[in-house]
């Protein structure tokens, strides 16, 4: 096994000024596709606890939101709500615009990996499942799902060449949720599997902890998952970026602004 890695001083620096501002921290570990059946196993995890989930990301063909630093995602979860988020990644606490930390459903968060961290914000509302499904199979158009104050918090960094027209969107793809806990660790992990079009599997696990507890969160994590045999220096990659990524080739996407139909 590689060498645990270790955040130099300006990441930790970094780090350190931000956390008192962020709302939650939560760690993360991409498992390596040739382990990901091990980890599976070493771990416990069982899949029959885990809940079916569908998500599908809205941007254009050539992921311009994206490249803005916007995700805008409609997520289906087995017999429970959809919901939506719109998220601005990378976007410090003191970018958040003004009145939208009290609103329910907005989060400051900080994503920790033994790659690095990344700080975003988020507002995730609520919505009909069978509404979220209509605009997956492309029946109608995203911004209508939107409240008032995510068309606001979307507008803040939409790119000026993007228009509703432009909007495509890219999925859905099947994903596993699996929350389970390890004997003697004192926290609750989470295991997700995303199944990705091309047929690939990217497999994360991660825990979440108040800003205050990051750092033991973190040399309890790491302790926990060394002692396993889990790789902590393999390579890392966000599920939103590797799924991003699949999904926008040219037969997959459909108009997303006012309703959509096939794009071909």
């Amino acid at each position: 096994m590689s060498a645990i890695p270790t955040y130099d001083a300006e990441q930790l620096a970094g780090m350190l000024a931000i956390l008192p501002d962020v709302d939650s921290v939560e760690l993360k570990l991409t498992v390596p596709d040739d382990f990901q059946r091990s980890a599976v196993r070493i771990l416990g995890i069982d899949p029959l606890d885990a809940v079916l989930r569908q998500v599908a990301f809205v941007d254009t063909p050539d992921l311009r939101l994206s490249s803005a630093g916007v995700v805008l995602r409609a997520r289906r979860t087995q017999r429970k709500p959809g919901d939506l988020t719109v998220k601005l990644r990378p976007a410090l606490p003191s970018d958040v615009p003004a009145g939208f930390r009290s609103h329910k459903g907005f989060k400051v968060e900080l994503d920790a990996s033994p790659a690095g961290y990344t700080c975003s914000c988020s507002f995730t509302v609520e919505a009909p499942d069978r509404r979220v499904r209509k605009l997956m199979t492309g029946a109608r158009g995203v911004r209508g799902l939107l409240d008032d104050d995510q068309r606001r918090l979307l507008d803040e960094r939409l790119p000026d060449n993007v228009g509703p027209d432009e909007l495509v969107v890219l999925g859905p793809i099947n994903l596993l949720k699996c929350r389970f806990q390890v004997k003697g660790y004192p926290r609750r992990l989470v295991a997700e599997l995303w199944v990705l079009p091309d047929g690939s599997r990217i497999l994360e696990l991660s825990t979440k902890a108040p800003p205050d507890m990051a750092f033991q969160a973190a040399a309890e994590t790491k302790a926990l998952l060394a002692g396993k045999g889990l790789d902590l220096g393999s390579p890392q990659e966000t599920k939103t970026r590797a799924a991003l990524a699949a999904l926008t080739s040219p037969d997959r996407v459909r108009t997303a602004g006012d309703g959509a139909h096939e794009s071909r």
